[in-house]
């Protein structure tokens, strides 16, 4: 199981990667790099997710300085942080930042 302290403490010390995949979506959504950091510093974890062969891995969701909410999956290869994939929560697959909705 992922810890947040220890994926905060990551992206503190800069000891993270983008799979190509989660850098994609990150352009996709027009996210910047800051803003990923900030929502994990203010986030916390709402799904944990077991190996399923590419490792642990869990859905952080937390908000940027303007408020806006950021979806953070990530995942741990050998001792470094990976985010897997980013994105903005909205309906109907999630209620609120921290819910899921029916789809």
């Amino acid at each position: 199981m992922l810890i947040l302290k220890w994926i905060k403490n990551k992206i503190a010390d800069s000891d993270y990667y983008y799979t190509k995949h989660g850098d994609q979506e990150r352009q996709n959504d027009n996210l910047s790099l800051s803003e990923i950091e900030e929502a994990v510093q203010s986030g916390k974890i709402i799904e944990q997710y077991q190996d399923t062969g590419r490792g642990e891995s869990c859905l952080v969701a937390g908000f940027t300085n303007d408020g806006k909410p950021i979806h953070i999956v990530c995942g741990k290869r050998d001792e470094s942080m990976v985010v897997i994939t980013v994105y903005i929560p909205v309906p109907p697959k999630f209620i609120t930042p921290f819910e899921r909705g029916s789809a």
